[in-house]
């Protein structure tokens, strides 16, 4: 699950994180009466989405007077706006942050993330804040700062320092610097957080270290002991066939192909796109329907995918494990039926009940194309939309 910036700064400033002053505006007029309630010459008009690389396509705008304020807020609030985390078709802008401006005298990178290899959290920094860490790792990896922290000892002030003076924090401004690498990751823990960034970090003019942009991502396993996480979260901003998806507990992403794919398990539904790749083709989803699909989630799962209208075959892989086939084909023949199948149907099944379920497909009188392994199923999916 992600956050808005502005929900980010919320949490962030609750534990101790210094933050601009800024104000959440839904409406243009919202946004000029935060500007004058903020005061001073200089704001910062900011939309807010979920994904990254605003400012590089025109989300991010300085205003000098309440007339730009106005305009950028006409401008920004309703635009698709596209960035390299969105895709050509962008995400549409329903939400704006007003901000305070800042005397910005350097800015930095820092992030807490789980890092699986080493079972620890790594906290990272870097000099060279305000740049995609991607580019900052690929051209210039000496200049990424890490240490990896123990998540029941927790940053040590030793490790924050480590990570301040290896990024260059003056020495007047190290403490502040030490406390806020510290409540990031305070932050980052009690929140199940795993990704709390904050990019760019900036030390201003005063020698104040303050956050000027905000990036969670949360471990949606945890979300049901965050109750104040989860009413931050906004649908609009969520692909609408994963939120359906989610309601009747199948895992679904959205990709750019045309073979929609139902798989039970998220390792045979990788091996299977994959698959779907080497023989030619692109698949245009991956869904798990997990260890206990019934008659509903099939059809569901058929509803959801047919409505991507790039889709012009569907190929089910299954395993019978903990799944038998013969729920699967009954739930199959249903959905096909339901939903009034008009694209190839390729089915390959193995496993507990395999020879009812392949029983089911072959006398269900619909025109099923059966595989007995991955390479036919793809290989016929593949020739089938061709």
């Amino acid at each position: 699950m992600k956050i808005h910036e502005y929900q980010g700064k919320e949490l962030l400033k609750k534990f101790g994180v210094v933050v601009p002053r800024g104000v959440f505006c839904p409406t243009v007029e919202d946004a000029v009466k935060a500007a004058e309630t903020l005061g001073g010459k200089v704001w910062v008009v900011k939309a807010q989405i979920h994904a990254g690389g605003r400012g590089k396509g025109g989300g991010v705008k300085v205003a000098k007077s309440l007339d730009e304020v106005r305009q950028y807020a006409n401008q920004i609030l309703g635009m698709q706006l596209v960035t390299h985390q969105t895709g050509p078709q962008g995400q549409k802008v329903r939400r704006l942050l007003i901000e305070e401006g800042a005397d910005i005298r350097k800015e930095y990178y820092v992030a807490a993330l789980t890092d699986r290899a080493t079972q620890t959290v790594a906290m990272m920094a870097s000099s060279e804040g305000g740049m995609d860490i991607e580019e900052v790792a690929h051209k210039t990896p000496e200049k990424i700062i890490k240490v990896f922290v123990d998540p029941e000892e927790g940053l040590t002030d030793a490790q924050a320092g480590q990570l301040a003076d290896g990024i260059g924090v003056p020495a007047e401004s190290r403490d502040k610097a030490v406390a806020t690498f510290k409540a990031l990751f305070k932050c980052y823990m009690e929140t199940d957080a795993s990704l709390a960034e904050i990019n760019p970090l900036i030390l201003e003019g005063n020698g104040n270290i303050k956050a000027l942009d905000a990036k969670f991502n949360f471990d949606s396993n945890a979300l049901y002991r965050q109750p104040e996480i989860v009413a931050y979260r906004d649908l609009d901003e969520e692909d609408p066939d994963e939120l359906e998806a989610s309601k009747f507990d199948l895992s679904y992403i959205s990709l750019d192909g045309n073979i929609g794919c139902l798989v039970n398990g998220a390792g045979l539904a990788m091996a299977t796109m994959d698959t779907i790749k080497f023989f030619g083709a692109e698949p245009a989803n991956f869904l798990d329907v997990g260890g206990g699909a019934t008659t509903e989630k099939v059809t569901e799962a058929f509803q959801i995918m047919l409505r991507n209208p790039k889709v012009k075959g569907i190929l089910v892989n299954i395993f019978g494990g903990i799944m038998r086939c013969d729920t699967i084909a009954t739930g199959v023949v249903a959905a096909a039926r339901e939903t009034h199948l008009s694209v190839p149907l390729v089915v390959r099944m193995k496993g507990t009940n395999e020879d009812i379920g392949k029983k089911i497909l072959s006398e269900s009188g619909l025109p099923i194309i059966t595989a007995d392994s991955m390479a036919e199923a793809a290989t016929k999916i593949v020739a089938a939309v061709s």
